[in-house]
């Protein structure tokens, strides 16, 4: 993995798009996989399950998606301590309780960015973690 002078944590929303028939938000996400972010376990498991329940893939072709996914990011495992913390930001911010873990665990990562397409885009949640909708903005 590359390491970025800012790091930038990816939602299972975000990631789905390389699945996307729209090139330009594919490709947006595509910079952002090589930029080399973090992601957690539950992204992992987020994708899993919308490739199969709503897209109907084959094991072997989710796998092959999350190989390619996981060869440009560090992937966080879900702790105890995040899970404490994601029901701290859940209560505070009034985030779904997985948003709060996704949150949570890029907030414990130490990432700058969180980029999200279900959150709110220029909100500022704990140790100034700026959720950023990758597809309003190109900049990032």
């Amino acid at each position: 993995m590359r390491e970025n002078k800012f790091k930038h944590f990816l939602d299972s929303n975000v990631v789905l798009y390389l699945l996307s028939a729209d090139a330009g938000k594919a490709d947006r996400v595509e910079r952002l996989l090589v930029a080399g972010p973090i992601i957690s376990v539950q992204v992992l498991n987020e994708v899993t399950q919308v490739c199969r329940r709503k897209l109907q893939m084959g094991w072997d072709e989710i796998a092959q998606l999350l190989e390619l996914v996981r060869g440009f990011c560090k992937v966080v495992p879900i702790t105890e301590t995040i899970h404490d913390r994601a029901r701290d930001i859940a209560e505070r911010y009034r985030l779904s309780f997985y948003d709060a873990c996704i949150a949570a665990a890029a907030v414990t990562s130490g990432c700058q960015y969180l980029f999200s397409e279900d959150m709110q885009d220029g909100q500022v949640l704990e140790d100034g973690l700026n959720i950023k909708n990758p597809f309003t903005d190109t900049k990032n």
